[in-house]
């Protein structure tokens, strides 16, 4: 690799005093125009027919889009045809203005107005590369000449709108403006200004393509600053900005752009567009959203929006796209899944609307992604927070810390055995398998109470074929059964840890009850959980459970 052949193609602008970098936040949202019907098709391997064009244009409506690029007529007789469908077919909405985009020569322009014919309302976009490679190396001509084919174009869409007498929107474009010297990109966006002369009721666009990006982010706004402070005609033009994403920055420079006073957004959804594609303007949209500004647009139903973009282009979401992935909200880590967990407890405890719960920038349900689906996934990473945090969403169990790390250990194992994720159903059934209702080797058929200086309980137990029937008394119910199956089978353990809770609100409400027994030999801790509408057959159902993996587990590491 050589790295001596290159060298910095970007030019910076005169000082403004660098204003944009004092301000923190974006406070409201820009006129956002897509152009995944242009620029993201033609950058397709295979280009939308005229029906999937359609679609995906009724589907940008219903994102909120007020001004949409449909396509370069005069190109091909595809894209003539498209905008003629959308116009012949009445499907362009009175607040929807489409914008078409033409080269500033005059036979293409020609075509173009052709194409626009009962277009409502419309933005003829011309533009022609200023940059200094191009002038250099594909015009070979100077900067006098390549302003003057841009005043041209800008006379000839004045002239022909005059003639069909519409009241057409006009934008210009120095494209390449990230390789052209700023003053002379504005010297050619004033003199274009000048045809124009841009009143308040029909405003003109100038738009700052960074057509390749060259620079960090920081230069392109300062370039754009310098353009805002000097434009002619400022109060009556919308400056707007259409970043490439060359060098993977094409966010920060729209949002650096709009910072140094750009009005106006060119991207596309997910950021389709040639190399390495557009702006992204869900990721824009959705930043502000974060930061509580209100993008005015639709995004609550980013599966339903993700589909679409997949079926209509051929693309693929990255999983971890912004906002759009499948996998942008999934914690895995153990550390983060308890983050959430006990964030989501505290703005609970708190009620309060405010969204603060860490790693999560917004709540996932405001764009309908679901926090069991989406967010709490796990594996073999995963710890018991995430893990107690799916039980108890989905399936109301409210795990003691240490019965929540045990499941956590037997999770870990399952999904390394399995190589996978786990859903939140196989964790639960995992949870059932190994801590509830587990009856061998012992088994209780039935118990009595009667009282007597405490608790006397009689139990009918089971090992192997024999049965039994014992006695035993203790402070407490359950205190009494468990003194009875030592009893039974001199069982060497303590009763450590009882919890119990409520699974449904209702008058049948079922309950959960969790007991921990600590071996004598081991000091280890063993889990039981039992479940019935009776909340002392649930706590013998634990009891027994806990006991018989106690015994399981120290059998097995005898014998080992």
């Amino acid at each position: 690799m050589n790295s001596q052949k290159y060298t910095r193609q970007f030019f910076k602008a005169p000082d403004t005093g660098h204003r944009w970098a004092d301000k923190t936040y974006i406070d409201h949202a820009p006129v956002w125009c897509s152009v995944d019907l242009r620029d993201g098709n033609q950058a397709l391997v295979v280009p939308m027919d005229m029906e999937t064009k359609l679609k995906f244009f009724q589907l940008l409506v219903k994102i909120g889009f007020k001004e949409i690029e449909v396509g370069f007529p005069a190109a091909s007789e595809t894209e003539y045809d498209f905008l003629r469908a959308l116009i012949e077919r009445n499907m362009i909405p009175d607040d929807v203005t489409v914008q078409v985009l033409t080269q500033a020569r005059e036979h293409i322009i020609r075509k173009t107005f052709e194409a626009l014919k009962g277009c409502k309302n419309a933005i003829v976009h011309v533009y022609n590369s200023t940059s200094k490679a191009q002038r250099d190396q594909v015009f070979r001509k100077s900067k006098e000449e390549i302003k003057q084919i841009a005043v041209e174009g800008a006379k000839l869409l004045q002239n022909l709108t005059d003639e069909a007498g519409e009241k057409y929107r006009f934008e210009y474009s120095p494209e390449s403006f990230t390789g052209t010297e700023p003053e002379y990109a504005l010297e050619v966006c004033n003199a274009v200004l000048d045809v124009w002369k841009p009143t308040p009721d029909r405003k003109a666009i100038i738009n700052l393509p960074s057509t390749v990006q060259l620079s960090v982010p920081s230069v392109y706004a300062d370039q754009v600053e310098y353009i805002s402070d000097n434009l002619k005609y400022r109060e009556n033009v919308v400056l707007s900005l259409h970043p490439h994403n060359d060098r993977g920055t094409g966010v920060a420079d729209a949002e650096l752009g709009e910072l140094a006073g750009a009005d106006r957004i060119e991207g596309t959804i997910f950021g389709n567009g040639e190399r390495t594609g557009n702006v992204d303007i869900v990721t824009l949209a959705l930043n502000m959203y974060s930061q509580g500004v209100d993008p005015k647009l639709h995004l609550d139903d980013m599966p339903d929006i993700v589909d679409k973009y997949q079926d209509y282009t051929g693309m693929t979401v990255n999983p971890r796209t912004p906002y759009g992935g499948s996998l942008v909200f999934a914690a895995f880590s153990g550390s983060h899944q308890d983050a959430i967990s006990k964030g989501m407890h505290y703005r609970k405890e708190q009620n309060t609307d405010l969204w603060t719960v860490p790693y999560l920038p917004i709540d996932p349900t405001d764009i309908s992604r679901s926090y069991d689906a989406d967010v709490i996934r796990i594996n073999s990473q995963s710890g018991r927070g995430g893990i107690g945090f799916i039980l108890e969403h989905d399936f109301g169990l409210r795990l003691p810390k240490a019965l929540a790390s045990a499941i956590r250990d037997e999770v870990k194992l399952e999904s390394e055995h399995q190589h996978k994720e786990l859903t939140p159903n196989e964790i639960f059934d995992l949870f059932i398998d190994r801590f509830e209702d587990v009856r061998k080797p012992y088994g209780i058929s039935h118990v009595t109470f009667r009282q007597h200086n405490g608790i006397i309980a009689t139990i009918t137990t089971q090992f192997g074929n024999r049965s039994a029937e014992i006695t035993a008394s203790g402070n407490g119910r359950l205190n009494a059964v468990s003194n009875a199956l030592k009893k039974a089978y001199g069982l060497e353990y303590d009763l450590d840890t009882y919890e119990e809770h409520a699974l449904e609100k209702s008058s049948s409400s079922r309950a959960i009850a969790y007991v921990g027994v600590r071996s004598r030999k081991s000091g280890v801790l063993y889990w039981g959980a039992g479940v019935d509408v009776d909340i002392i057959r649930a706590s013998v159902s634990a009891l027994l459970t806990a006991v018989n993996n106690m015994v399981n587990a120290e059998d097995t590491a005898l014998s080992e």
